[in-house]
């Protein structure tokens, strides 16, 4: 089965995604550096959102760039890829208006678990389906660095109660060591 529609449904849903945060966004109630600051916080985790968006879209990307197909079950675990990715608007917007908050901080942080295993589970598929000798299971191989990312975001949510900026420190460096393109696909695809 092709790959286009899927990539095309899915980079849909997530320019929607992004396009709901924005409108999120609070704006200052008073027109001073005191009102700017007073959003600030809403700022900041919609900077955070988008680079998680970002990262999700670019490996997205990179990870069906390598799929020659899909099959039925790759397409279940995209869409519940995009049901979580779906759900960062919402945790968002509440964080950004209870970012101290151990139930907000540890939501965001339970959207960003999930997004991780099912990440997980759709290149896990895309392996099986493409091969053990193929281009996807080669770049990924073990992929500590998702391993370590879920990790990081179950320690997050369980700090939330007790230090809720641990955990927001935890989501914005594991959300950091992922800005930079992961280029194990690329180097795969161009080996001869």
């Amino acid at each position: 089965m092709g790959k286009g529609r899927l990539e095309a449904f899915s980079d849909g849903v997530i320019a929607i995604i992004i396009t709901i945060m924005v409108l999120e966004l609070k704006r200052p109630e008073e027109l001073s550096l005191a009102g700017l600051l007073h959003v600030g916080p809403h700022i900041a985790v919609y900077g955070l959102s988008f680079l998680y968006v970002g990262i999700y879209w670019n490996n997205h990307h990179h990870l069906f760039h390598a799929a020659r197909g899909v099959n039925g079950a790759i397409l279940w675990a995209n869409l519940h890829l995009l049901f979580w990715l779906s759900l960062v608007p919402f945790a968002s917007s509440w964080l950004g208006e209870n970012y101290l908050s151990p139930v907000p901080v540890a939501l965001y942080g339970a959207v960003l678990l999930m997004l991780g295993f099912s990440y997980a589970i759709l290149a896990r598929l895309l392996i099986r389906h493409e091969g053990e000798g193929s281009a996807i299971a080669k770049a990924i191989g073990k992929d500590r660095k998702a391993s370590w990312s879920v990790i990081a975001y179950a320690v997050a949510i369980a700090a939330a109660p007790f230090f809720a900026p641990l955990s927001l420190a935890i989501y914005a460096g594991t959300a950091l060591s992922w800005f930079i393109p992961d280029p194990r696909i690329e180097r795969v695809l161009k080996a001869p």
